[in-house]
């Protein structure tokens, strides 16, 4: 059996049909199952067992004899919730028992950090375990992912098998349920589909034009591949960026867009809100070269043909 926490969600539904894909259907979706909507993204998928999250703990310890592998996507992503203590719960101390019972069941284990701990790049967006400790995220998701990153590099025992992967911009099907936290490539399906138009933020860095902030994106579908590669992997734990290597503008992004639509680019700038712009982060890109380095090779998506795909076969059905 192969757990996958976040079931429902955005990415950890797509890491569910790859592995359906690859023939692997003994699967133990973790979530709440309380929204409607989310549930949608697995009602196709091959499942074993559906497992509130908040009684997985106790399940894991009546059955870890039948799970191979432990994928914990799910966590709270909300990036405007200041709720310290909900996040301090739910993405770092639920991770830290699940990391412990790991230990103990000898179950290898991968787990979703985030690049929001990066928080405006002071030290670059390499994930040199060394650096991670000096890291400043913005808001209280990101640090609630970076307490969790810190304390595993400070254990003493660990799961014999772990990675942290620190998830840059992803995009793709199934984040229809995020709203507002869905990447900018939904939002931008959904403005020029109802208003035949896109409003970018506008620059208040000299050094960047109008539309020419840029940010890591990263195809869905190229974050479960990694995902898939390391369950086989299972040597050299740790932390590990996962974008695509290369950033790229939203000024990009909006015309791959318009162009995967058909329709004439019609692009406006309107200003970044004061309460986040000095908090604006105006360029992120993974250094990819450490999970490159241990011999993962598949090329990622360019932006372009992840637009592409996302549009055509997903969006526009």
């Amino acid at each position: 059996m192969i757990v996958v926490t976040g079931a429902v969600g955005f990415i950890g539904s797509q890491l569910i049909e790859k592995l359906n894909t690859e023939n692997f259907n003994n699967i133990i979706a973790v979530d709440k199952f309380d929204n409607p909507t989310k549930n949608k993204n697995i009602e196709d998928l091959k499942i074993l067992e559906k497992v509130d999250r908040d009684i997985f703990h106790q399940w894991l310890d009546v059955n870890y004899e039948e799970v191979e592998f432990v994928f914990h996507i799910g966590a709270k992503t909300d990036t405007a919730l200041f709720d310290k203590g909900l996040l301090s719960k739910l993405n770092t101390q639920y991770t830290k028992d699940l990391w412990l019972q790991c230990i103990k069941y000898q179950i290898p284990f991968v787990y979703a950090s985030s690049a929001a701990t990066y928080g405006l790049g002071e030290y670059g967006y390499n994930d040199d375990e060394g650096l991670i400790q000096n890291l400043e995220p913005l808001n209280p998701y990101g640090q609630s992912k970076q307490d969790f990153d810190v304390w595993a590099l400070s254990q003493d025992e660990k799961p014999f098998y772990w990675a942290g992967l620190k998830f840059f911009n992803v995009y793709g099907p199934n984040e229809y349920h995020k709203g507002r936290m869905a990447s900018v490539v939904w939002h931008a399906y959904n403005q020029i589909r109802d208003t035949g138009t896109m409003k970018l933020f506008r620059s208040h860095n000299p050094e960047y034009k109008d539309g020419h902030q840029m940010r890591d994106f990263i195809y869905v579908k190229d974050v479960v591949d990694v995902c898939y590669w390391l369950m086989h992997h299972r040597k050299d734990s740790g932390i590990y960026n996962l974008g695509s290597g290369k950033a790229r503008t939203f000024l990009d992004l909006t015309k791959a867009v318009f162009k995967a639509m058909n329709k004439e680019e019609n692009i406006s700038f309107i200003d970044t809100p004061e309460d986040i712009r000095d908090k604006y982060q105006y360029f992120t890109e993974a250094n990819m070269d450490k999970l490159r380095g241990i011999g993962y090779s598949k090329k990622f998506h360019d932006l372009e043909e992840g637009v592409e795909e996302y549009v055509k076969h997903y969006l526009d059905t």
